[in-house]
């Protein structure tokens, strides 16, 4: 499950992860346009990896850390995830510390990850959510052609905005 691009490894988050994942998770830049539980301590990080670790053996999820290749540490996190049932859609989520921003990392972890979708679990459709005031993300998603859906909604979710990318034919 390991992709790797020109500047990146994108790798399997594992217990080793912990401090990486909380500070990721915990940036207050980032979660600036995400809502949800941020993990407080290791144990919340451990808790949040052992979670992405069942949904994945599930297939659930498909879930990367992102490092640069000559860094151990984790910059970053991408993931499809919420499949449709017949397997033909999925939504792309990411986080990229802010250090590491305006650098072309998340473009190049987007581009690996839209092509294995398309290519190898055969998508027809990858989706986006992302916050109306981010725009980094939204910048990042025109960028890579997905569409900003204007009439779809993200339930439970009013300041999100959704993008869409179909696989070409």
């Amino acid at each position: 499950m390991k992709l790797e691009t020109e500047r990146l490894q994108l790798k399997e988050i594992n217990e080793s992860y912990v401090e990486d994942i909380l500070k990721i998770r915990s940036n207050e830049i980032i979660n600036q346009f995400v809502q949800r539980n941020s993990p407080k301590n290791n144990y919340d990080a451990l808790q949040f990896i052992l979670t992405i670790k069942e949904r994945t053996r599930n297939n659930e999820t498909f879930y990367w850390g992102i490092s640069l290749k000559d860094q151990p540490n984790l910059i970053g996190t991408i993931c499809l995830w919420k499949f449709s049932d017949d397997r033909k859609q999925a939504e792309v989520g990411y986080e990229l510390l802010p250090d590491y921003h305006r650098k072309g990392i998340m473009s190049e972890a987007l581009t690996a990850v839209v092509n294995f979708g398309f290519n190898t679990l055969n998508l027809q459709e990858i989706v986006a959510m992302t916050n109306k005031f981010n725009e980094n993300s939204k910048g990042i998603l025109l960028k890579h052609q997905f569409i900003l859906e204007e009439e779809r909604k993200d339930e439970g979710f009013p300041d999100n905005l959704v993008f869409s990318l179909k696989k070409n034919v």
